[in-house]
């Protein structure tokens, strides 16, 4: 019997987590031992307590992924993305991990990441259309 497909916009949490864990549970066994994975979030506030900038960031199979990275319209120019970016490579390096790696579009920020050291490793056309994905890195 051919097993039910459903796509859904909200899923169980238990199916999400059977998912996961089932995906996570393989990964280790190939590998040969966990490859794990930890969120952290960097934030930063203004004077009144408001957010300015962050990052979200998993570290995960000896890399830092950079998930997110975002620095509100008025910080912008007073060097804010460079110490929230510091402060992810200095949580790397806290962790023994190889380096550092995200993705970012043509719209958003590739000279930055260029700028500070990052490799670009993968580009694709057209994600979305009218633009480019661009994928970097940074080892230690």
């Amino acid at each position: 019997m051919t097993p039910d497909l459903e796509i859904t916009e909200s899923p169980a949490e238990a199916d999400c987590a059977a998912v996961s864990n089932g995906l996570g549970a393989y990964n280790d066994a190939a590998y040969g031992q966990p490859l794990g994975k930890e969120a952290r979030w960097i934030i930063s506030r203004d004077a009144a307590g408001a957010v300015t900038g962050g990052a979200r960031c998993d570290l995960s199979a000896g890399w830092l992924y950079l998930d997110w990275l975002w620095v509100a319209e008025a910080a912008r120019g007073t060097g804010l993305g460079r110490r929230l970016l510091d402060a992810a490579e200095a949580l790397a390096r806290e962790r023994g991990l190889l380096g550092v790696h995200l993705w970012t579009y043509s719209f958003q920020a590739p000279g930055f990441y260029v700028k500070h050291g990052y490799t670009e490793f993968a580009r694709m056309a057209d994600m979305p259309p009218g633009a480019t994905r661009f994928w970097f890195a940074k080892r230690f």
